[in-house]
Parts: structure tokens; sequence; C-alpha cells
């Protein structure tokens, strides 16, 4: 489709905006269940992409109940959970070349640089409980550049459910032409552009970029 270039611009976190490497927490926390990567892929599914987790996500599970669900569904050590989920806030570091795509975002938006003749804007779109967004905005004052955004756990609500980017686009009249998205997971990614967003689905900070260069960011 064409696209008129984006003006609003909506990051992901996880993944995008700041390291996601779940394989590699699992393997620190449980390295007898988790011998080996292939190991440490699986189990870290087995927590990460379960029903229970995204109702964490969303809100709908507080931390000591995701902590017991996963304990007694996988059999794995009560500490090693506990402290996983305690302190996966703290974890989530900055991605260097994305922060680096950010800034340049930011101090386009800061000259008041008009593209197609609208403002820049930045906002943010995040599957993630509401413990750990609260840990992020403590930590990171680069947060403050973003004019707004939604995380899951905050709205009881979750991507890829049109429900929550409807939500983001109503409350600062997102035009979805003006409008472009970033995710690492596919299906977000389809959902948004199935709403009239331009998407780029992240892969890499140079790939994005790139596409965003194309955008006429």
């Amino acid at each position: 489709a064409e696209y008129q270039a984006g003006m609003n611009i909506v990051f992901d976190f996880g993944a995008v905006l700041f390291e996601w490497q779940p394989a590699k927490l699992v393997r620190q926390h449980f390295p007898d269940h988790a011998p080996d990567d292939a190991a440490a892929h699986a189990l870290a599914a087995d927590i990460f992409r379960h029903k229970d987790w995204h109702a964490f996500d969303q809100g709908l599970l507080e931390p000591d109940e995701i902590m017991a669900r996963t304990v007694a569904r996988l059999a794995l050590p009560q500490a090693g959970v506990f402290e996983l989920v305690d302190h996966i806030g703290e974890r989530l570091t900055p991605i260097p070349a994305s922060l680096s795509v950010l800034e340049r975002l930011r101090d386009l938006r800061d000259a008041q640089a008009h593209v197609n003749g609208v403002p820049v804007q930045l906002y943010y779109l995040s599957n993630m409980p509401s413990p750990y967004a609260r840990v992020l905005e403590q930590r990171h004052p680069f947060l403050k550049w973003f004019a707004d955004g939604i995380y899951s756990g905050d709205v009881k609500l979750i991507k890829p459910d049109p429900a929550i980017f409807a939500l983001l686009a109503q409350r600062h009249g997102l035009v979805p032409a003006n409008t472009v998205f970033i995710d690492d997971l596919a299906a977000n990614v389809e959902a948004a552009r199935a709403l009239g967003w331009a998407a780029i689905h992240f892969v890499s900070s140079e790939q994005m970029a790139r596409e965003l260069v194309v955008l006429g960011l």
C-alpha cells in the first residue's frame, strides 16, 4: 500500500528499544533446566509465550500469581522463578543503536520538523506488566521524550488486539495514514496495518533506521 510518510512514530519497547533475551535470562536462572541453548529457548517459550504470561502482561494476574502458576506448571524451583520475575524490569536495558534512532526522531520533533506538512511526534505501545513499566519510568529519563503511550498492563488490553491500537489512536487523534508503528512481532505489525497504519517489522536497529528514512523520517 502507498502510505503518506509517518509523522506519529509509535514504538514497541521489548526487543525494539530495550534488550529482551528470554533464553539468556532462563539460562542464568535455571542452569539445571536449561543446560544448552535449545533447552533454554524451549523453556523460555514455555514461560513467556504461555497464556498465563500474556495475562500478566495484560494486567490480569499479579506478580505473585504468575510466579506461583509458573512454579506449579513447569515444576521449576520457586526461588529461581521469584528471582526471574521480580527483576525483569531492571534487566530491560536500552539497545544503543535503537536509542540513537529515537534520539534522531526526538531532534526532528524538537526542531519542529514537518513531514508532508505534519509535525513529528513520538508514542509507545508496549505489552508490559505495570510493575515493569514503573521500573522503566524510574530508570530511563529518555522515556520523557515520548508524548505519551500505553502499557498493556495499565489498560487491561494487549497487542495484537485492535482495541489497544484504537485506544492510543483515540486518545491522541492519530490519523492512520500519518502513523508508523514499529514492532518485532509480525502479528502486532499485521494488526497495525489492518487499521491502516504504516508499520515496520523490526529486525535490527539499522534496518529500522533505513525503513524510517524511506518513509521520510
